[in-house]
């Protein structure tokens, strides 16, 4: 049976955090309430979403659920050491400058919106409100570029010297992601709503397991939550995220596995723990993350 997600009113807004969460769940991301709050206040405030945790958390995901709830076009800026304007923002077409020059248009003007290409960041102010604009792991970007970056979010226009001023018709709604590799400086955390994604608890795991690997039966998919609750417990280099337990999860049941034992779980861990100091550390400390059933 498909879920229809509740609507969103002519502006993109819901009416009440609980909407936006079933809203979410319709699209099968299931955010927690202060993941639902800060996307709420974001929608409602116009404001910059930034997201923080540790890989595989959800982070990237909430974007573009919100993308396929709104209905808006998705503009994700992947960021990078070394990422700057050229990249981010805009580059000039030089080919075909050069060949309109060869032409004979030697007077003509080269420097037109014809000869423009836009990057992601100017993609999403052209298309303002019709847009989810995604910085992701802004963390991984340098100095320069974070303090270009928050002039640019600070009215959601930018100068291009040849061109002129573009601003956006109305504000997309963006969407920052860092893995805390580095500290972000305070000017862009106050220019935007915060929220730390956490890792789900079992619970929640379990919840997740049903909607994205919905094949894998309930007594399976709860031991796998279990489980990993209790691997992400220890001392990891790499905790395994969501995705990673949905490829557990799936991957057993692809075995034509009932049930979750400390052998096949060492078997599989390929699918759950993508490094070797970590299956380690995993192997070691087995007996507690598969306990003896209780007789």
């Amino acid at each position: 049976m498909t879920r229809t997600p509740p609507a969103p009113g002519a502006d993109g807004q819901f009416g009440s955090v609980p909407d936006l969460q079933r809203a979410l769940a319709g699209v099968d991301y299931l955010a927690d309430e202060g993941l639902a709050m800060a996307a709420f206040l974001a929608l409602r405030m116009g404001r910059p979403l930034l997201l923080e945790g540790e890989n595989g958390v959800g982070k990237t995901e909430i974007a573009l659920a919100l993308a396929q709830l709104l209905d808006r076009e998705l503009i994700r800026l992947q960021c990078y050491e070394g990422i700057d304007t050229s990249q981010a923002l805009y580059d000039w077409h030089y080919a075909r400058q050069l060949l309109a020059v060869r032409e004979g248009a030697a007077h003509a003007d080269v420097f037109t919106r014809e000869y423009l290409l836009p990057r992601p960041l100017l993609t999403a102010l052209e298309l303002g409100a019709g847009s989810v604009l995604l910085i992701d792991e802004l963390d991984r970007a340098d100095d320069e570029f974070e303090a270009f970056l928050l002039e640019m979010l600070s009215d959601f226009s930018v100068t291009i010297p040849e061109f002129g001023r573009i601003r956006a018709p109305s504000r997309p709604l963006v969407v920052l992601t860092s893995n805390r590799t580095r500290d972000l400086h305070n000017a862009v955390r106050r220019r935007c709503l915060y929220s730390w994604v956490a890792h789900p608890d079992a619970e929640r795991e379990l919840a997740i397991l049903r909607v994205r690997a919905p094949q894998v039966p309930e007594p399976l998919a709860a031991e796998v939550a279990g489980a990993v609750a209790r691997i992400r417990g220890l001392d990891l280099v790499n905790r395994p995220g969501v995705g990673e337990a949905v490829d557990w999860a799936s991957a057993l049941h692809m075995l034509g596995l009932a049930k979750l034992d400390r052998q096949t779980a060492l078997d599989t861990l390929a699918a759950l723990v993508k490094d070797v100091d970590d299956q380690q550390t995993v192997a070691e400390a087995i007996d507690d993350v598969i306990p003896e059933p209780e007789s």
